[in-house]
């Protein structure tokens, strides 16, 4: 029998709530949010709009349906997207851009995973009947497949004048959005007035359970709420998971260096392995590699469970660990001396 998981790489989402929050939690004042009548749902969409320079918010159970809302509000049948073809939205969202919007997407096989304003012009349709009206733009900040980058505010300036210019929507995928602004040294004001919607995850780096908040002007999220209802995510008494948010916002943001220092230093160790054949740079949490092919991600994965270590293959001989509010400095340095010492190539 193997032995009991300790150290969990396999994602940021696999957090379990501290006990501050869980007592956050458990003395949150609710009330129906479906009647707009929970004051702990209300506080948190209303904190989240004015730390992103945006006018309002919506309290969603996750950053899919942040997304799903995102795109149908922004676009019609017969309407195109254009995203990063490592993006979530085109990999990890079962094509809902189809099934909810009826729209085409249009993947981009951008250097590094980020967009540029040039690609996207390469990549604006002209108006012909036999052709989808390209009409939004959609960056993930940090980019997961990407391992972990972020887009500098410069990179997402110039992607807003020419979204704008070009009379294309800007929805930003904010699945780990504070690790990029503290990794970016940029805030919140700064990325908001850039955008035309924001989805911030709270169930990732910041440790909350559940929850995500999609941002926008007045209108947008007045249509968004409709659409939320539609989709099954009109919640009631959700001040609870809000209020997890909430304390994710007082206390778990600056600490996400530690998870940047700490995926930095398993990157260190990983460079000195001889059966790593590369890793990609990690400015954040996220850290990818790829395996010598002399040692298969199956063989590699049961070598670290048999000590206790869980990690996820991310392709044929890739590996990617992300490192939590659930690991700390001296798990790492366990898993460390387990890279160093205990995995042996057949």
């Amino acid at each position: 029998m193997l032995p009991k998981i300790r150290i969990n790489l396999i994602s940021d989402t696999v957090t379990r709530p501290t006990e501050g929050m869980l007592a956050r939690m458990m003395s949150a004042e609710t009330g129906d949010d479906v009647f707009r009548e929970d004051p702990t749902v209300n506080e948190l969409e209303e904190r989240m709009a004015e730390m992103f320079n945006q006018e309002a918010g919506l309290f969603c159970p996750s950053g899919t349906m942040t997304n799903q809302i995102a795109t149908k509000a922004h676009t019609q049948p017969l309407d195109e997207m254009l995203c990063d073809v490592s993006s979530h939205v085109y990999q990890y969202e079962v094509g809902g851009y189809a099934f909810h919007s009826g729209i085409a997407v249009t993947p981009i096989d951008s250097p590094g995973g980020k967009l540029t304003s040039a690609l996207l012009a390469d990549h604006i349709r002209p108006a012909q009947d036999w052709f989808p009206n390209t009409r939004l733009v959609v960056v993930e900040n940090t980019g997961n497949r990407a391992g972990g980058i972020y887009y500098s505010l410069e990179e997402l300036r110039e992607l807003s004048v020419f979204c704008r210019s070009s009379n294309l929507q800007l929805h930003l995928d904010g699945a780990r959005i504070f690790n990029a602004m503290l990794a970016g040294d940029y805030g919140g004001h700064d990325v908001g007035s850039l955008m035309d919607s924001i989805s911030v995850c709270l169930s990732k780096g910041l440790g909350a359970p559940v929850g995500s908040v999609l941002l926008g002007n007045y209108e947008f999220i007045a249509r968004a709420r409709k659409l939320r209802k539609v989709m099954g995510g009109g919640m009631r008494q959700s001040g609870i998971l809000a209020a997890a948010g909430l304390y994710a916002l007082d206390h778990h943001i600056d600490r996400l260096r530690d998870d940047h220092h700490r995926a930095h230093k398993l990157r260190q160790t990983l460079l000195g392995c001889p059966f790593v054949r590369s890793v990609k740079d990690s400015p954040t949490n996220i850290l990818i590699f790829e395996l010598e092919e002399s040692l298969g991600t199956a063989s590699f994965l049961h070598q670290l469970r048999i000590h206790g270590i869980q990690a996820s293959a991310f392709g044929r001989q890739s590996i990617r660990f992300v490192t939590h509010l659930d690991v700390s400095d001296e798990m790492i340095e366990e898993v460390c001396r387990v890279l160093e010492r205990e995995i042996s190539v057949p």
